[in-house]
C-alpha cells in the first residue's frame, strides 16, 4: 500500500493538473464563442453572395466555366485542415484517418500525382513522418483565419485547376455541428458541379459588363469565400473539441482526487489504528 506521503503527493499533482485543464477549458470556451460569432457574422454576406450569384446565373442553363470542367482524373490535390496544437481529443486523428483513406483511394495515380496541402502543423507533421511530399502552406490561418490568407490559398488552388495541373481538388476538414459533435467532412472543391441553380421568375437584368464576365468574377468570390468558410468552420470545431476534451479531463481529475482522498483517509486511519495497537500492546506488557 502506498505511503501517506506518496498519496498526498499524487493528490497535489492531480490538483495542479486540474487547474491547468480547467483554465484551458475556459480559454477554449471563450475562443469557441468568438468563432461562433464570427461564423454567424459571415452568414448575411454568404447568403447575399449566393443570392446575387443565383440571380446572375438564372436563365443561363447552358453556362459553363473553367471551374465546371469535368476531366478524367490523372492528378489531384487534397487540402486537409487540422490544428496547430494537441489536447483536442480525436480532432486531428480523425483528419489523419480520412486523408490516409483518400490517399489509399487514389494510390493508383502514383504518389507524384497526389498533391497534399496540409493546413495545420499536426497534419503536416504526420504526412512528413509518413514520407508524403507536401506543399508549403501558412499554418497560421488555422488559428486566426483571415480572408486575405484564405484568398491566397484559394487563388493557388484555382490556378492549379485552371491551368490543368490538377483535375480535381478535394477538401477534408472537421465541420462544427454542435459543441459535442464535430463531423469529418470530405467534399470536392473543384470542379464545381452546382453552378446552375434554377430560380422561379428570374428578373430580366441588364448586365454591364456582360453577364458571363460578371459570373466569372462571382465564381472566384464564391470559391474564395468557400475556403474562408471552411477555415472558420474548422477553427470553431477545434475549439469545441478542446473544450469538451478539457472538460472530460477536469471531470476525471476531480474523480481521481476524490478516490485518492478516500485512499489517503483510509491509509491515515490504518496508520493511527496500528499506532494505538502498538501503544496498547506496550502497556499490556
Amino acid at each position: 500500500m502506498a505511503s501517506l506521503k506518496e498519496v498526498k503527493g499524487r493528490i497535489a499533482s492531480v490538483n495542479n493538473t486540474l487547474k491547468i485543464t480547467s483554465a484551458m477549458r475556459m480559454i477554449s470556451s471563450v475562443k469557441l464563442h468568438r468563432s461562433q460569432l464570427a461564423a454567424v457574422g459571415m452568414g448575411p454576406y454568404q447568403r447575399a453572395l449566393k443570392e446575387i450569384f443565383i440571380e446572375t446565373v438564372a436563365g443561363q442553363i447552358d453556362f459553363t466555366s473553367t471551374y465546371t470542367e469535368n476531366r478524367p482524373v490523372s492528378r489531384i490535390a487534397v487540402v486537409a485542415l487540422s490544428s496547430n496544437s494537441s489536447l483536442c481529443g480525436a480532432f486531428n486523428s480523425n483528419i489523419e484517418k480520412e486523408i490516409k483513406s483518400v490517399i489509399e483511394e487514389y494510390k493508383n495515380l502514383g504518389q507524384e500525382n497526389i498533391m497534399l496541402f496540409p493546413v495545420g502543423k499536426k497534419i503536416s507533421k504526420t504526412l512528413i513522418h509518413l514520407k508524403y511530399p507536401v506543399e508549403r502552406v501558412d499554418h497560421g490561418m488555422v488559428e486566426k483565419p483571415t480572408y486575405a490568407q484564405s484568398s491566397q490559398l484559394a487563388i493557388e488552388l484555382m490556378s492549379l485547376f485552371r491551368e490543368k495541373k490538377v483535375d480535381r481538388i478535394e477538401l477534408i476538414y472537421n465541420h462544427f455541428k454542435t459543441i459535442a459533435n464535430q463531423v469529418v467532412t470530405r467534399e470536392i472543391f473543384l470542379p464545381v458541379n452546382s453552378l446552375n441553380e434554377e430560380k422561379s421568375n428570374p428578373a430580366d437584368y441588364i448586365f454591364e459588363p456582360g453577364r458571363e464576365k460578371i459570373i466569372e468574377e462571382l465564381i472566384d468570390k464564391v470559391l474564395t469565400f468557400k475556403i474562408f468558410a471552411i477555415l472558420r468552420d474548422s477553427n470553431a470545431a477545434e475549439h469545441a473539441a478542446r473544450t469538451v476534451a478539457m472538460q472530460l479531463a477536469s471531470d476525471n481529475a476531480t474523480k481521481l482526487i476524490q478516490e485518492l482522498t478516500v485512499q489517503y483517509n483510509k491509509t491515515r486511519q490504518q496508520a493511527i489504528t496500528n499506532e494505538l495497537l502498538d501503544i496498547m500492546g506496550g502497556i499490556a506488557r
